[in-house]
């Protein structure tokens, strides 16, 4: 006989582990070490599976609903894992989505929860109170928001794999040029959270002096659920020579893990000041890759940098959630763009300070430092 499951189960909710995005390479991390660990484990996701049930990598994957955030199927998934011997739920996902009513019929959910607002928005506050949550925040701003508005939680960071490192192109695909990436998803515009408008406008100010400077975006020039970046480019007066896009379809199926650590670390420096971030994964991954970042000086993104830039903001109020979020100053992106250019020109190569900065944040740490404790307290 085999040696039983080591308890509690988990039955995990969030993104695919094959799905290339943030939530769905952060489940593969943590299911894969809960599964070495000996925890019986399950995937519920609400995108990148669509019908029918999945594997990976031994892993049952329940498929998504056709809610959009899956919860006409989460609590069927939930009872047809759990099986009469309840599972502990974690969510990886915004809360304010949770909200099938038999929620309250799950004995214990941890919910792993981004605070991308100045505070706990009211939606998300009235789920990290219900007496079965215990809130998982994944920023040390988000503990500190809990905090102040008196709810009890625990600090586990995102973490990143060790394949996130420098890696070199075979051949350089821009000589000569000062390379800004902008890696974040085209996704909503009002309000638009990752602040496409000033980025992209102080990049064409400081692009009218440097005719070397290349802006490369990963991401949809053209998005449905987005703004349309071209009319964008073009509204900023920003040279057709001066920035390019990730090949579309490449975009589409996935760009490998590999293929982006070489576009961080071929990149000069990383700009993504955001009107919010919950945590902000791409500025670790940059910085692993000894590549420097530029962000705001809001929400999560102070404590993510190493070595770059924080530039100033303004207050903005979303009337979607009550919250409050932040408006990058595009003069201070222009200055921070400036000051990383200079560093380019006299220091060059990798930054030792962001490497060091990331190893911090590597997954086998963050699991037995953070996850463990919190998983023996639940056993």
């Amino acid at each position: 006989m085999g040696n039983p499951a080591r308890s509690p189960r988990i039955f995990w909710f969030s993104n695919s582990p094959e799905a290339p995005t943030g939530y769905g390479t952060q489940t593969a991390q943590v299911v894969r070490r809960l599964k070495k660990r000996g925890h019986d484990v399950a995937v519920a996701a609400n995108y990148g599976q669509q019908l029918g049930m999945g594997k990976w990598q031994g892993v049952p994957v329940y498929p998504q609903g056709f809610d959009g955030y899956s919860q006409d199927s989460i609590m069927s998934h939930y009872r047809h894992f759990s099986d009469g011997d309840p599972a502990v739920m974690v969510t990886l996902y915004d809360v304010w989505t949770l909200r099938n009513p038999a929620l309250a019929e799950v004995p214990h959910i941890l919910s792993w929860t981004p605070v991308d607002h100045m505070n706990v928005v009211p939606d998300v506050r009235r789920w990290l109170e219900r007496p079965n949550v215990t809130p998982v925040a994944m920023s040390q701003h988000g503990l500190a928001a809990m905090e102040r508005a008196d709810i009890d939680g625990v600090y586990i960071p995102h973490a990143l794999e060790k394949h996130w490192k420098p890696t070199e192109f075979e051949d350089d695909p821009w000589p000569g040029r000062f390379v800004v990436t902008v890696p974040n998803a085209n996704k909503g515009s009002l309000p638009s959270r990752k602040s496409w408008g000033e980025n992209l406008m102080a990049f064409g100010v400081f692009a009218q002096k440097h005719p070397e400077a290349l802006l490369y975006l990963h991401t949809e020039a053209r998005s449905q659920a987005g703004i349309d970046l071209v009319a964008l480019i073009d509204a900023c007066g920003i040279d057709k020579r001066q920035v390019t896009f990730v090949d579309p379809y490449s975009h589409r199926m996935g760009v490998p893990d590999r293929t982006m650590a070489q576009i961080y670390t071929r990149s000069d420096v990383l700009l993504s000041a955001t009107a919010g971030e919950g945590f902000g994964l791409p500025v670790i991954e940059a910085q692993a890759c000894g590549t420097r970042v530029i962000v705001s000086n809001f929400s999560a993104q102070p404590e993510l940098v190493g070595d770059g830039w924080v530039v100033d903001v303004q207050p903005q109020w979303n009337p979607m959630q009550a919250g409050w979020f932040c408006t990058p100053i595009v003069a201070s992106i222009v200055e921070a763009l400036q000051e990383s250019h200079g560093r380019w020109v006299d220091e060059g190569g990798h930054s030792g300070e962001a490497l060091a900065f990331a190893e911090g944040y590597g997954a086998d740490r963050v699991f037995a430092e953070r996850w463990q404790p919190l998983l023996e307290s639940l056993a």
